[in-house]
């Protein structure tokens, strides 16, 4: 079932694949006081959460992906209810996670962007795929959206189709 989703959304998409980070591919939401620690401008959730999925095969995916031809990006927010001091601290820790677990992964785009900006009005390539938790951004999301289960299956068939 999942492999015939895959073959047809990919009839429809552009040859970019973007990412959310917290929640999607960023275990945020299980960091001690996360949210104590966002609502006191305290980056620590960023910097100390885990994968959520296995980046090896991540990277192994998204490099093979890349010399297939496809734009491989991240497109994250901000905290909420954020200034400006907050995002730019926000902005470094995201980067630096990213580089942490993924360091063989050069994406093309990275956009750390204010909290509740539409993704689709800051990719490059709208109408490709993104991966994101959250159902109201994937909705309103221009390409083919998908949530955060089953993101290296979906690669794999990716990879596979090319």
């Amino acid at each position: 079932k999942l492999i015939q989703k895959i073959r047809k959304d990919l009839s429809r998409m552009e040859k970019a694949i973007y990412f959310d980070c917290d929640g999607t591919i960023v275990d945020v939401y299980n960091v001690k006081d996360w949210l104590f620690h966002l609502h006191n401008y305290s980056v620590y959730p960023y910097v100390a959460a885990r994968p959520l999925i296995n980046m090896s095969s991540l990277a192994r995916l998204l490099n093979r992906l890349q010399k297939n031809g496809y734009i491989i990006g991240i497109i994250t927010w901000c905290s909420k209810g954020s200034n400006d001091d907050f995002d730019a601290r926000t902005q470094n820790a995201k980067l630096q996670w990213l580089r942490r677990h993924l360091p063989s992964v050069n994406f093309d785009e990275i956009h750390i962007v204010e909290y509740g900006i539409e993704k689709s009005s800051v990719a490059n390539h709208p109408e490709g795929l993104l991966f994101d938790d959250n159902a109201a951004v994937r909705n309103s999301w221009s390409g083919v959206s998908h949530d955060e289960n089953g993101i290296i299956d979906f690669l794999k068939e990716l990879v596979k189709g090319d």
